[in-house]
């Protein structure tokens, strides 16, 4: 019988054994299954961090590229706002050659009026000259001889 006790208490070790390793096993296995759990969550969180920064820099860019839309319009504006500044400063250049011309004519009426001016002024000095010097008049009692 001892034969038999040794062959049961050799199985119900075998047993204690077989169940302490599966219990081990089981929590390595838990383990290991909480590593794996942690790692994808991690990663998950990453994951998901990066597409939270591309979809702000999809926004940004949209943001930037309707700036950049607007500003292409006020540029456009601008441009046809030059082009009017232009043809309207062309109808300019008739008028501003027509001044210089009046301010030519101008200028050479002042010359001729200086000329005139110191005529003028060398005539009244005669005529004051010949004033002031005596005259040789006649008497009204003086006798015209005729012969």
């Amino acid at each position: 019988m001892q034969s038999s006790r040794q062959t049961i208490s050799a199985f119900q070790r075998s047993i204690y054994l077989s169940s302490s390793m599966a219990e081990s096993r089981d929590d390595l296995a838990e383990s290991l299954q909480n590593l794996f759990t942690s790692v994808s969550s991690m990663v998950k969180s990453e994951l998901q961090g990066t597409n939270n920064h591309l979809d702000l820099l999809e926004k940004m860019n949209q943001r930037v590229a309707s700036e950049y839309d607007d500003m292409g319009d006020v540029a456009a504006g601008l441009r046809v706002f030059a082009e009017q500044m232009k043809s309207k400063s062309g109808g300019l250049d008739e008028f501003v050659g027509q001044m210089d011309a009046i301010e030519k004519q101008v200028s050479e009426f002042e010359a001729v009026i200086s000329v005139l001016d110191r005529y003028v002024s060398v005539l009244e000095s005669k005529i004051r000259a010949e004033y002031r010097l005596p005259h040789h008049h006649r008497r009204s009692n003086d006798s015209v001889c005729t012969d």
